[in-house]
């Protein structure tokens, strides 16, 4: 596991690296990054980001997304995976959008938590990018950065990651670490083909070293 001058390099070397690493699902209000970030599951940004500004062109409130029967949202998202039970949880949470936020996206965990489809991981997104709360949301780049680096164990599941980086890494630092974790693993530490012989981080990474020591053999 890393030392804590170990971990303050990695984090000062992830801000070099990508001093303005940010969210990159295209959104204009807390409403569509959260139907965004919903869509987003087990599906890459990228393509979210091509299917979404029709789909926000067409709706623009909670009662737009259950105005329209599932069939017609399911083929407004039909391009992304899992698409029919996404327009199910879109059609929910908007529900309790309206029921019980009155059509507001609320700034709470616990409330946002609650909504249909949405995880630990959607949530923490939320929280940090529409309200600027301190968050660490894991996703599978987050999840595989920490446990190459040795920030967390391989065993650990993604709400032992979280909680580990929440306690390892500054409050301060959380959101700002997150989507430079992101970056770092989507861009650089990719889970098939790292870069690791000229990593910055290789001095401090255990599975970097490892791979580089058997293409040495």
């Amino acid at each position: 596991m890393l030392t804590k001058k170990d971990i303050r390099y990695v984090l000062d070397t992830l801000q070099d690296m990508y001093p303005d690493a940010d969210c990159e699902l295209d959104h204009e209000n807390e409403l569509e990054l959260l139907i965004a970030v919903v869509l987003s599951a087990q599906a890459t940004d990228a393509l979210v980001n091509k299917v979404t500004p029709g789909l926000f062109a067409k709706y623009k409130t909670p009662e737009d997304y259950i105005n329209v029967s599932l069939e017609q949202l399911q083929h407004d998202i039909k391009r992304i995976g899992l698409y029919r039970n996404k327009a199910k949880n879109i059609r929910k949470l908007c529900t309790d959008l309206i029921e019980k936020h009155d059509g507001e996206v609320p700034n709470s965990y616990e409330a946002l938590i609650n909504l249909a489809g949405v995880g630990r991981k959607t949530a923490n997104v939320v929280m940090s990018v529409a309200f600027g709360m301190p968050a660490i949301a894991v996703d599978t780049h987050v999840e595989r950065v920490s446990k190459r680096l040795g920030l967390c164990r391989w065993k650990d599941s993604v709400l032992e990651v979280e909680k580990t980086l929440m306690r390892k890494i500054p409050e301060e630092e959380w959101s700002a670490t997150h989507h430079r974790m992101i970056f770092f693993g989507r861009y650089h530490c990719q889970a098939k083909t790292p870069h690791c012989p000229e990593c910055p981080l290789l001095s401090v990474c255990r599975e970097g070293q490892k791979r580089m020591k058997k293409q040495d053999v």
